[in-house]
């Protein structure tokens, strides 16, 4: 029982220690919380009537998307940014057409609608022969180039856009599409230097 009572009193002087929300922080949090549930519920709504039927499966990538926006103008205006409907279904809109664009850009396909022809044979030695040593000469090529095109490159080449990149890299958005418009210029010069057709 001592035990016991020494416990709690330890908890107790550790919880006293502690700083503990008052009752207006807690309802400041509590209101901040249900406002942005709000916000998820319209901006969720808007995606649901504006995705097409071959993107639901996204729809919740869609939302979260859209939600990162409205908190970047919440952080940016500090809270006090008054997001009415309009500019919901703006993100909503936005944020719809950003994902077809990513989609068709790195062409993804469900392996289960893959069909056998489609991916490579493997019991064509003279193909996959040619597929190594282009995989090697492009390996060696971006290797070749200066490191910031070499970045913005090898991104681009896996599907980022110029913005991503940028964002990735901590670059301007200028910046990167000079980097990648030169850098793939490069790319093709020394690959065809190699004997292989970009």
């Amino acid at each position: 029982m001592k035990c016991l009572a020494r416990s709690a009193s330890i908890l107790a002087g550790a919880f006293s220690a502690a700083k503990m929300p008052t009752g207006l922080e807690f309802e400041d949090a509590l209101r901040a919380e249900d406002r942005h549930a709000q916000l998820r519920r319209q901006l969720a709504r808007a995606v649901a009537r504006i995705c097409p039927r071959w993107l639901a499966a996204q729809a919740d990538d869609i939302v979260q998307a859209g939600m990162l926006r409205v908190m970047d103008i919440l952080r940016e205006s500090e809270g006090k940014a008054t997001l009415n409907a309009s500019y919901l279904w703006r993100v909503a809109y936005s944020a719809t057409v950003d994902e077809i664009r990513r989609l068709r850009r790195r062409r993804e396909v469900p392996l289960d609608e893959v069909s056998p022809e489609v991916l490579p044979d493997a019991s064509d030695p003279e193909r996959s022969q040619a597929g190594s040593e282009i995989a090697q000469g492009l390996q060696d090529c971006l290797g070749r180039l200066v490191e910031g095109r070499r970045l913005a490159v090898a991104l681009h080449l896996q599907g980022h856009s110029v913005p991503e990149v940028a964002r990735l890299l901590g670059w301007g958005a200028k910046k990167v599409e000079n980097l990648v418009y030169r850098g793939l210029a490069d790319l093709r010069r020394c690959l065809v230097a190699k004997g292989l057709k970009p």
